[in-house]
């Protein structure tokens, strides 16, 4: 393995995986062990990987592994937020973003993060969390609307109105 091309691509995404790890969990912590064992996973694959996409699969774990554990816990996947990395430079934003988040189901969340803050494809979406193209369209369209009727607060943050 090449530990200078593995290094210098982990560095230039750590912020944008632990971002997004952090919008599927709450948990600054979490988010962090995420990020960790997608990097480990990556490294063990970097010969195979560095002239692909390790990005994306990077994401893939990230959510998968996410996934698992909410399977595992069989719990809301966010109950309180302990500070840490924000989804945006200014708190408030930041804090409408993740109580937002936090009403949507774990599909859903996911469906919005992967849509909305990693800017994916529908179909990129689907392939990461293994479900058709028409599966990610309805969570994301029943998220959006559960975030406009009971989210009224991302409108104001827009400057639309309710």
């Amino acid at each position: 393995m090449d530990s200078q091309d593995f290094t210098a691509w982990a560095a230039g995404v750590e912020r944008r995986l632990l971002r997004s790890a952090y919008l599927l969990t709450g948990d600054l912590h979490r988010a962090e062990d995420l990020v960790q064992e997608a990097f480990v996973k990556v490294a063990l694959r970097w010969d195979r990987l560095r002239d692909g996409n390790p990005t994306a699969y990077a994401r893939t774990i990230l959510v998968r592994d996410q996934i698992s554990w909410w399977r595992r816990r069989r719990e809301t996947p966010v109950e309180e937020i302990h500070g840490g990395a924000a989804t945006s430079s200014d708190p408030e934003t930041a804090m409408v973003v993740r109580q937002a988040l936090r009403r949507l189901t774990p599909a859903q969340r996911a469906v919005v993060v992967l849509r909305h803050f990693d800017d994916l494809s529908v179909e990129e979406t689907a392939t990461i969390l293994r479900v058709s193209p028409g599966t990610v369209k309805s969570q994301n369209a029943a998220a959006l609307a559960r975030l406009r009727g009971g989210a009224p607060e991302l409108l104001d943050l827009i400057g639309r109105t309710r």
